[in-house]
């Protein structure tokens, strides 16, 4: 059988031109990453054969097909690869339940399915649409799979957000290719619970990673395989919001997020295939700008659980990709944004940025758990390669943990946060509410549980009131004032200032803090951390002593979990004692 004139080599023909340096690239690196898999599948399929993870396994053999089937790789048709590309198939195959799902933790879970089939669908086009006939065999055991795992995620469930469009898309290809009316139906059951957008752009998760991972490629599937083409305009709407909070250095804000991601690093590359695409479908010159400056930076720059060897299949899948991007417009780099959605502002002046948040989720659930915003940093700056990746304030206070706003509002000269917690002490129980055997219910005191009937006890409280205002005094120059204050709030507190590991702290108010490394206290003054030619000078100090001690409270339901909330990096505290009213400026 003769292989058919495919991909870029067919876009070509239709008189599209084609943006060499990026195919290029793609291929340059793809074909690196190949070499890798060649070298190292063997550890997937012994992760997928003991542990049931299927996706590393699936990934390979996505690197492997898109550079075999590409014209422009050196392992073009090449059969060195046919062997690896089986072994991984059959391995799949083999490992696949009789209901078509994989372990990943249960006893076949839809959801995790979801994300390998995915990938097995544009692996099989891509072999299809190739049709060589080497890879006749290969072709017929991804459709076994892909048929086996159809009606299990018409049927299955899911546990996360993300999950129900990233079902969806998986749904859609197969329904494209083996139509089956419990497919559509499954994916219109899904969809008419409506995508759940924020009016920022986020979606409720607020994850730039499951945006950029999950959400956003699995609704350009839908657009594109199912007919939802009014799904682009989610996309569009996320990448536009996401346009705020982009780092200089391609790094994304990630503060606001209600996953794991909230104290993660997450990476602007993640999103470059979906700025491209929507760059060339609305000829929009911000989304260019993105998608060329990620092609400029090129290998040279962080990427994240997609590297950019592996984004050559998704272009073969889609040929249109490689098309010439638009003309590129300027990015935004001198602004104010508020996201109200997500109760966070967004401050950009060049290389300097900040961020200041007051959107967790904590004072109005009173719980910490994972899927809430519960990260209690509430501001961060850069001036160039100089971060504070964190700013907190822990108060001792009925060990109730960091102060977390409960708003945030716009004033005249800059925004507002502010929260107020009380902790109670308890009374006797009213004789109607006594037991004589003392069996009383268990029962939560908002920070820690006991068998004292809680709610039918008079109590006594005390409250803490925290208010900060947060300004922006120009230069990249930051005051934030705080003032804290209440009934019985007497008690020490720590100002956390968290610095990005890599540069040189300096300050001769600057005490260690024993017992904790790279903690350091500001007793008097200020202090400066520098990163080459960057630097941020903050202070000033507020004394020391035993009142007032250099102890980060994370609060008793951290500390009872033995869980941490210290971030990573060079941490000063700046301690005190409330009621207090203190000035904190950062230039």
């Amino acid at each position: 059988m003769t292989a058919r004139k495919t991909f870029l080599a067919a876009l070509a023909d239709t008189g599209v031109p084609l943006d060499t340096a990026f195919v290029e690239l793609l291929t340059a690196t793809a074909e690196t990453s190949a070499k890798a898999v060649l070298d190292g599948y063997a550890a997937d399929l012994v992760e997928l054969r003991d542990g049931g993870e299927a996706r590393a396994a699936t990934r390979a053999l996505r690197t492997l097909v898109s550079v075999y089937v590409h014209e422009g790789s050196a392992y073009h048709h090449c059969a060195a690869l046919l062997g690896p590309a089986a072994e991984l198939a059959d391995a799949l195959a083999e490992e696949q339940y009789d209901n078509g799902l994989w372990e990943h933790g249960a006893d076949g879970n839809p959801a995790d399915t979801a994300f390998s089939v995915v990938d097995l669908n544009l692996i099989h086009h891509l072999l299809e649409e190739d049709a060589h006939e080497a890879t006749t065999g290969l072709r017929a055991t991804i459709e076994r799979i892909l048929r086996l795992a159809g009606p299990s995620l018409a049927t299955g469930g899911v546990h996360t957000a993300n999950h129900r469009w990233l079902v969806c898309a998986a749904l859609a290809r197969i329904h494209a290719r083996w139509p089956d009316p419990a497919y559509p139906e499954r994916i219109e059951a899904w969809l008419a619970e409506g995508i759940d957008q924020l009016p920022g752009g986020e979606y409720s998760e607020r994850s730039p990673n499951y945006s950029a991972a999950v959400t956003n490629p699995a609704l350009l599937v839908l657009a594109r395989h199912y007919g939802r083409t009014d799904l682009y305009a989610n996309v569009r709407d996320n990448l536009a919001a996401n346009l705020y909070v982009i780092e200089p250095n391609g790094e994304v804000e990630t503060v606001h997020s209600r996953r794991q991601d909230q104290t993660r690093v997450v990476h602007l590359p993640e999103f470059w295939l979906q700025y491209r695409e929507m760059a060339l479908r609305d000829g929009d010159g911000r989304f260019a700008a993105v998608a060329a400056l990620l092609q400029e930076r090129g290998t040279d720059q962080t990427f994240g659980e997609t590297s950019i060897g592996e984004r050559l299949a998704q272009v073969l899948d889609r040929p249109e990709l490689a098309a010439p991007l638009p003309e590129v417009a300027a990015l935004p780099d001198d602004f104010e944004h508020h996201d109200d959605s997500c109760r966070l502002v967004r401050v950009r002046r060049g290389t300097h940025t900040a961020s200041v948040f007051g959107g967790t989720d904590f004072p109005e659930l009173h719980a910490i758990s994972s899927g809430l915003s519960t990260n209690p940093t509430f501001f961060k700056m850069r001036k160039g390669a100089a971060i504070l990746d964190s700013l907190r304030l822990a108060p001792r206070f009925f060990a109730l943990g960091h102060f977390r706003a409960e708003g945030l509002e716009r004033t005249d000269d800059g925004w507002r946060l502010h929260a107020e917690v009380r902790g109670a002490f308890h009374h006797p129980l009213p004789p109607g509410h006594r037991r004589p055997d003392g069996a009383y219910p268990l029962t939560d005191d908002s920070r820690f549980w006991s068998a004292m009937d809680f709610p039918h006890r008079p109590k006594e409280y005390r409250t803490l009131r925290t208010e900060v205002l947060v300004r922006e005094v120009g230069g990249g120059a930051w005051d934030i004032s705080f003032d804290l204050s209440g009934e019985g709030c007497a008690s020490p507190l720590a100002l956390e200032l968290c610095f990005r590991p890599g540069g040189t702290l300096t300050g001769d108010g600057l005490e260690p803090v024993p017992g904790s490394p790279d903690t350091f206290q500001l007793v008097s003054g200020e202090a400066t951390y520098t990163v080459g030619t960057d630097h941020i000078t903050f202070g000033p100090g507020n004394g020391k002593g035993g009142r007032q001690p250099a102890v980060v409270d994370p609060g008793e339901r951290y500390a009872w979990l033995s869980g941490s909330l210290t971030p990573d990096g060079v941490r000063v505290l700046i301690t005190g004692r409330s009621p207090l009213t203190y000035r904190l400026t950062l230039r």
